[in-house]
């Protein structure tokens, strides 16, 4: 298993984050975005947030492969159309590069 530590920011509107929250409740998720992060090989996936400021936690398998889940969730009409929705909640980091929503992070400490 290998872990993913991603970073995201969210508008800074209470009423869109309280919104962002609801959508990624269990009962209000969409089953074909959760197939297609377990399809990716992604085992496990966590979001905190604090203010703002999101931190995505992934575990995966040794099927999982970046560039083939991008290339997956570009010709899936349905993880375009929760990737639209979820960008009227995100706003990029202001270091990501063009186009880039979720930023990976560095680890700088492990006990």
């Amino acid at each position: 298993m290998k872990r993913h530590c991603l970073a995201l920011d969210l508008k800074d509107d209470p009423r869109l984050i309280e919104e962002y929250e609801y959508w990624h409740k269990a009962e209000s998720g969409w089953p074909e975005i959760k197939k297609s992060i377990l399809d990716a090989g992604i085992t496990e996936m966590e979001i905190y947030r604090t203010g703002n400021r999101l931190l995505m936690i992934m575990e995966t398998n040794e099927q999982y492969d970046e560039t083939a889940k991008a290339a997956s969730d570009a010709a899936n009409p349905k993880v375009q159309e929760w990737e639209q929705l979820m960008w009227k909640f995100q706003q990029p980091l202001p270091w990501a590069k063009e186009g880039e929503k979720w930023v990976l992070m560095d680890r700088i400490f492990r006990l």
